[in-house]
């Protein structure tokens, strides 16, 4: 399996890490952000010695890619251009909203016919989401959705749908019905991105190190039709 460096900076968390041979060797992580622009040089410096240290040739670098803030992405995909370019390794991007599914499945015991819906919060009532099925196919695209009752009812009618993101929470009382499921406290992490990661890598999936771009919350508008299912 690769050794890849993770860094994940699309919310208000800071994270970094090394894998090697499908295992976490290496983290730091700070949630008292946003405070990317101080902490993430210092927690890569410190990834990279491990990496040095313990004979960990590294093969790619994994950056989250949105979407996200607009200044944590930007930080933390500069910094994983820069590491590739200087180790001249290949960079690979992670869906933030993906990241989020996979921590939930991870975390909690998830009905296997329930899909998954991550949020990341914007302003009032916004979130920026999708839904997503146990095989982490989009059921619903992803983009800006101006959340009331009605936002997921017909999918909810169908399947239990668990909630989860930073901006899960102000919806919990908005979305009431008997198939929502609200689960709290999950953050995409670099020690979470391991499998999207990996999977990446094994594809060959790889972003062009000079010209990738992540997917800023400023691209969307929150037009996308309600329960739009693919």
């Amino acid at each position: 399996m690769p050794n890849i460096i993770h860094i994940e900076t699309s919310t208000e968390v800071c994270s970094v890490a090394v894998s090697s041979d499908g295992i976490v060797k290496f983290h730091r992580q700070d949630f008292d952000g946003p405070s990317h622009a101080s902490l993430l040089g210092g927690f890569v410096q410190e990834a990279v010695a491990y990496a040095r240290d313990n004979n960990i040739p590294l093969h790619a670098v994994a950056v989250s890619s949105g979407p996200g803030s607009y200044t944590g992405l930007r930080i933390g995909v500069s910094e994983a251009k820069g590491l590739c370019f200087g180790m001249d390794v290949p960079l690979i991007a992670v869906s933030t909203l993906e990241l989020l599914c996979c921590t939930a499945m991870f975390r909690f015991d998830v009905d296997e016919d329930a899909w998954i819906c991550p949020m990341i919060d914007a302003r009032r009532m916004e979130v920026y989401a999708a839904v997503y099925d146990e095989t982490l196919n989009p059921v619903m695209p992803v983009g800006a959705y101006i959340v009331d009752e009605n936002t997921f009812a017909e999918i909810l009618d169908r399947h239990k749908i668990i909630f989860c993101g930073n901006g899960a929470g102000k919806c919990r009382d908005v979305i009431n019905h008997p198939n929502a499921i609200f689960v709290d406290d999950v953050y995409p992490l670099a020690t979470g991105m391991l499998a999207l990661a990996e999977r990446a890598f094994a594809q060959g999936d790889f972003r062009d190190v000079a010209y990738y771009e992540p997917f800023y919350l400023k691209e969307f508008v929150a037009t996308t039709p309600r329960n739009k299912v693919l």
